[in-house]
């Protein structure tokens, strides 16, 4: 069976608009969430480091809700503090995490890797949560600084 001119075409434009439907840019968070960590961590004089950013999302599942989370790297030393709840409004929102350097004293002034997370948790009828998925993140060189 021969296939004519207008038909392959036509076939070769459904297949090129399929391709651009089904595909997303390599860097997209799920349904517009995304999350940006900001390029200063700080630690103050109490012996906390302070990590910050905005954030925006849209409504969680019915049977979930969002939380920050946030980590800094430097060196041989990984600390993840809780940024708390996310305000899923698709509105633009500041965040803040910190956490106590109390288990790692080793954390200083200079260069670090900062991460923020956006983690939807969603929960089954129990106590425990059926699933924790992140739904937009940031990784990016911050610089640390020592208020102490």
């Amino acid at each position: 069976m021969a296939t004519t001119g207008p038909r392959m075409a036509l076939a070769a434009l459904a297949a090129l608009g399929a391709t651009a439907v089904f595909t997303a840019p390599a860097n997209a968070a799920p349904y517009g969430n995304d999350i940006y960590v900001s390029s200063e961590a700080h630690i103050a004089p109490d012996g906390t480091i302070h990590l910050s950013g905005e954030y925006h999302c849209t409504a969680p599942s019915p049977s979930g809700a969002v939380q920050i989370k946030a980590t800094i790297e430097q060196e041989d030393v990984r600390l993840s503090i809780g940024g708390g709840d996310a305000r899923c409004d698709g509105e633009v929102h500041d965040w803040s995490a910190h956490g106590t350097l109390r288990l790692t004293p080793t954390v200083h002034a200079g260069e670090a890797l900062a991460k923020a997370e956006l983690q939807e948790i969603r929960f089954g009828g129990g106590l425990l949560p059926r699933s924790i998925d992140t739904v937009a993140q940031d990784a990016r060189p911050v610089r640390v600084i020592d208020h102490r």
